[in-house]
């Protein structure tokens, strides 16, 4: 998994590309938290990334407890098709601010 990050309109963005599986899903883990933690909003891009598995759902999970619990904003843009699958059933879809591209996202977080 690629990961790239810019900040664009007052949000921090973090790019992910490729497999969110149990391979590289840390590769997230030891970013995505760390940046709610010292920015207030953050969208992080999955256009590029075409499959989550269970360990990827629990990393973005991690995520979504540091933005509560610090009254940070994060939000999802770009979900494909099977993604957005993979949310609706798990039940993320409800957890998250979802929105089909970065300049959707960015506004959703106000």
């Amino acid at each position: 998994m690629q990961i790239s990050e810019q900040t664009r309109d007052g949000a921090l963005v973090i790019q992910a590309s490729g497999r969110l599986d149990s391979s590289s899903a840390g590769g997230l883990e030891a970013v995505l938290p760390a940046r709610i933690q010292t920015h207030d909003k953050v969208v992080l891009n999955l256009t590029d990334v075409a499959y989550v598995s269970s360990a990827g759902l629990r990393v973005l999970l991690i995520g979504a407890k540091a933005a509560r619990a610090g009254g940070k904003k994060l939000a999802l843009a770009g979900l494909s098709d099977s993604v957005r699958e993979v949310f609706d059933i798990s039940g993320f879809t409800s957890l998250f601010t979802i929105a089909p591209d970065v300049d959707g996202a960015i506004a959703a977080l106000g």
